[in-house]
């Protein structure tokens, strides 16, 4: 690997750091919504309620929870949350937003990674992990065997995540042409550098760098299969809750966007469900 990718950790960690004070003042992530409607749910949770199901009284992990909207609003559906993120300013604000909105969650500051080691094994009922966290990893094989050493015998994992064909298109282009440019497959880190964030906000970022990865569904499918998971839901969707390709994509409500020119051309995001056996 180059010697980007090997340090991608602290590349991207510096960037994540420099990311959390425009997140917790963005209403895009409506931390005083939290606060002032405790029924309140992130749209990424919202979106996908009817795959979710009941998940009052699980014991829940959400890995790379971030700043924890999505962690608390799994939550206030009943279930007993932990999240888990390498940012520890994500985490303060995390425990902040509990403590003033409710209900409790805990929050631990580790790697994904070292996930078994910071919360023990086989503690949970289901392992949750949303939008934009797969694409910061080098290894979807050790993910899944982290995953898979974090649940119960039975236990569940649930992702909704970006597709990985959005990960491998170019960024937007004055064209407007759609375009593969990265790589779909998983490869060494592709390094970037952009000094904004995903949110409206002034100033720019401290640490603009970061390496990302791509993983192909069957470079997931088959990690999940070899650490002893089935497969037993999934679903491709034609929006995604970010605008990927800027102004090529229209806002359609409940935090998604989606291609203006012929949505039908592209997968945006997917949900996957798993059992461990």
């Amino acid at each position: 690997m180059s010697d980007c990718a090997d340090d991608y950790r602290a590349i991207n960690h510096a960037n994540w750091e420099s990311r959390v004070a425009f997140h917790v003042a963005s209403p895009e992530y409506g931390f005083e919504r939290f606060r002032d409607d405790p029924t309140h749910l992130s749209d990424v949770v919202r979106f996908d309620l009817p795959r979710l199901g009941d998940i009052a009284g699980l014991d829940v992990v959400h890995l790379q929870c971030h700043i924890g909207t999505d962690t608390l609003s799994l939550a206030r559906l009943g279930a007993n949350v932990t999240g888990l993120d390498f940012s520890g300013s994500a985490i303060e604000a995390a425990r902040d937003l509990s403590a003033t909105a409710g209900p409790a969650v805990e929050y631990v500051v580790a790697d994904v990674y070292d996930a078994p080691a910071a919360l023990g094994e086989g503690r949970f009922d289901l392992v949750f992990t949303g939008i934009g966290a797969l694409c910061w990893l080098p290894s979807i094989g050790r993910w899944a065997d982290v995953v898979a050493r974090l649940l119960r015998p039975g236990g569940e994992l649930f992702i909704r995540e970006g597709h990985p064909v959005i990960w491998a298109m170019d960024d937007p282009r004055p064209d407007r042409l759609v375009a593969l440019e990265y790589p779909y497959f998983e490869t060494e880190g592709i390094p970037f550098a952009e000094d904004t964030t995903y949110v409206d906000h002034d100033g720019t970022l401290a640490a603009p760098d970061t390496v990302s990865f791509n993983h192909g569904l069957g470079e997931i499918f088959n990690a999940l299969w070899s650490h002893g998971f089935e497969i037993t839901a999934f679903e491709e969707h034609d929006s995604v809750p970010w605008p990927a390709l800027g102004d090529q994509m229209a806002d359609i409500g409940g935090g998604e966007f989606r291609l203006i020119d012929r949505p039908e051309r592209l997968p945006h995001s997917y949900t996957l469900r798993a059992r461990l056996r």
